[in-house]
């Protein structure tokens, strides 16, 4: 397990009155020119105050509606979203940690904000095992905690995660995975409706091969549950699921909710035709007026 490590200060640059003397130049050359390099416009940040507390090397909770993510020092150590399923779903789901050794790790090391610690130390599961678990945890609920619409963005100083230290990861790191993943789903299969509707398998076509992880997603897909409901029953990380609900879509072995229809604008009262072309403003005002309580 890697606790985060100590930030020391930069030795990479140093004052201008510190750089050395330069030698004499030579002499000067013709110099052919040079064109023009367009500008390359920059990626706009996920979360702009994750970037900014980054750059503050800040220690706190980073509060949205759709999750929280903690940082340490800057760096992102631990993400929750209700989501996704938490790290103690996905280690006790598959019966890698019996609950109940999940629940003495709270009990015993929760205060102490060193349950990784412990679980590691007590022999229960391995360093680099945890270290895995947690990064696939992390991302998870980073992804739907920096989602867009999430809500207005909370920051309180000093609060830490009872997981403690495990693997913490850069800022740029949780916004470049969070871009990926969003560019990854639509690339798949770019109608998001999908993502939050029941899902209801489809028998396969003549020939077509379900692959053993697609047919027990399937199984799951009785018309009632959402891909987030069968990630917490199956115990798998939510992104992934959704990723996978989506080759289903694109595969026609889910039906897929249909889109929105078009709002149909209100009809103009049959009363309208029977005005005089007469041009009264103050008819035209009752008009419109008329009009617009009707729409």
């Amino acid at each position: 397990m890697t606790a985060a490590s100590a930030h020391t200060p930069d030795s990479s640059h140093t004052p201008d009155s510190a750089h050395t003397a330069a030698s004499p130049a030579a002499p000067a050359s013709p110099v052919s020119p040079v064109s023009p390099v367009s500008p390359v416009s920059p990626v706009s940040p996920v979360s702009p105050m994750l970037v900014r507390l980054a750059g503050e090397r800040a220690t706190g909770a980073l509060l949205r509606d759709h999750g929280t993510l903690y940082l340490a020092d800057g760096r992102v150590v631990h993400a929750e979203s209700p989501a996704a399923p938490g790290i103690d779903v996905l280690l006790t789901a598959g019966g890698r940690l019996p609950r109940a050794g999940w629940e003495e790790a709270v009990d015993r090391a929760g205060a102490r904000r060193e349950v990784g610690r412990f679980l590691v130390d007590s022999g229960r599961i391995g360093g680099g095992e945890l270290e895995i678990c947690h990064l696939g945890a992390l991302f998870d609920a980073a992804y739907f905690a920096l989602g867009p619409g999430s809500g207005p963005t909370r920051f309180r100083y000093g609060v830490a995660h009872w997981i403690g230290p495990v693997r913490p990861v850069s800022a740029s790191a949780v916004e470049r995975e969070t871009r990926r993943r969003r560019e990854l789903l639509d690339q798949v299969w770019p109608y998001a409706a999908v993502d939050t509707a029941p899902v209801r398998a489809r028998e396969p076509a003549p020939g077509q091969a379900v692959t053993r992880r697609q047919r027990v997603l399937l199984e799951l897909a009785d018309g009632v549950r959402t891909p987030l409901a069968i990630a917490w029953a199956l115990g798998r990380p939510a992104f992934h699921t959704l990723l996978d609900i989506r080759r289903l879509a694109a595969a026609g072995l889910v039906e897929t909710p249909a889109e929105p229809a078009a709002a149909t604008p209100a009809a103009v009262p049959s009363w309208v035709a029977t005005v005089s072309a007469d041009p009264d403003i103050a008819l035209l005002r009752r008009l419109r007026d008329a009009l617009e309580a009707s729409l």
